[in-house]
């Protein structure tokens, strides 16, 4: 298995110090305060104990209320799993799957999940400024499940509701399973997008509490299954999580404080276009429709992204996410801007002097 390059990189970088972090795709911002309390009350109610497998009932009705009120859409509580963050929620929805297709660049552990679990892994690959696959294309390739990831990391890419339409009709048509990874949901910088299950009812939907919800270390998620499904993946859910951790799932019940996460959203745009401005003469840079990266192409400087990240990380102190940790893509490097504007604006001169040196 490919070790996850990104926790190297963190790794390293907090053994140095006056580091800037944008290589981790982890919000800096804490959760709506209510979730704080709704831990601390955990704690006092002596809440210590496994939940059912499939996660707290009160839990999975939050967020079928949540499925209503953003998208529109009618989900069943008994239709959802509380999972360990969204690592587990894949490893349940790959066990369903003997060949999966995805659009590269895209996040690393897809590939080494699949791997765990022996079952083939089929990279498509898309381009510059869109990164989109070409449902035209998709025949060339054989494959029982498709996997999109929108917004996508690194990218930023999201695919609209015509497009995720699209891809739903063709899943649904052509018998494919539909694997949506949405955790990056909430942190779209437009309206045109919504969940796949708008246009797919058997369509496997992951999200999670650690983007858009800043709950990154409570390692809490939760997956949406068809009812043909259901029954199977709580079995999974029973041998391999037991229940989420309990805990985390009180916290997650308040988590749904959208006036709260309204200002989350603002803030990471604005930090989009501001780090955007400041690079885009830098690097050609497709500006993101949502999450929290850059994907800069770095050919103007090194053909080795490995390289170029330690050098930057050692001379400049800013600490970013090699390409090649997103496939073959070693003219690369994603930068987060999980960081106040004034950091962002500090990594940025950082930068901008270090590749002045290395022209």
């Amino acid at each position: 298995m490919k070790p996850f390059i990104v926790m190297d990189v963190l790794k390293k970088a907090r053994e140095l110090e006056d580091v800037i972090h944008l290589e981790i795709g982890e919000p800096d911002l804490l959760p709506s305060p209510k979730v704080k309390q709704a831990l601390e009350n955990a704690l006092k109610n002596n809440n210590f104990f496994y939940t059912e497998a499939k996660g707290l009932e009160s839990l999975r009705k939050k967020i079928a209320a949540h499925y209503k009120s953003m998208y529109d859409v009618n989900v069943n509580p008994k239709n959802i799993i509380i999972t360990t963050g969204t690592s587990t929620a894949f490893l349940i929805a790959f066990y369903f799957s003997k060949t999966i297709a995805t659009p590269t660049p895209g996040y690393p552990c897809y590939e080494n999940f699949a791997e765990l679990e022996n079952k083939k892994f089929i990279k498509i690959p898309t381009s510059f400024p869109e990164y989109k696959i070409n449902i035209n294309e998709l025949n060339k390739y054989n494959f029982d499940t498709l996997m999109i990831s929108s917004p996508n990391n690194p990218t930023g890419t999201i695919y609209s509701n015509e497009d995720l339409k699209y891809i739903c009709s063709y899943c649904e048509e052509n018998g494919k399973l539909l694997i949506s990874d949405e955790l990056y949901h909430g942190l779209v910088y437009s309206d045109d997008y919504t969940t796949a299950l708008k246009y797919n009812k058997n369509a496997i939907v992951i999200n999670g509490f650690s983007k858009y919800f800043c709950m990154p270390g409570l390692r809490i998620g939760w997956m949406i299954v068809p009812d043909a499904l259901v029954r199977d993946a709580e079995i999974i859910a029973q041998n391999i999580l037991i229940s989420a951790p309990t805990l985390s799932q009180y916290a997650a019940l308040e988590a749904f404080d959208y006036e709260y996460l309204s200002s989350v959203k603002e803030e990471f745009q604005k930090r989009r276009d501001f780090l955007y401005e400041e690079l885009k003469d830098l690097f050609p840079i497709a500006k993101p429709d949502g999450a929290f990266y850059l994907w800069c192409d770095i050919s103007k400087y090194s053909d080795n992204s490995l390289e170029f990240c330690n050098t930057l990380l050692e001379v400049a102190k800013v600490a970013a996410t090699p390409g090649v940790d997103f496939g073959d893509f070693n003219t690369y490097i994603r930068i987060a801007y999980t960081k106040n504007i004034n950091e962002l604006e500090t990594a940025a001169k950082r930068m901008r002097n270090f590749l002045k040196n290395i022209k």
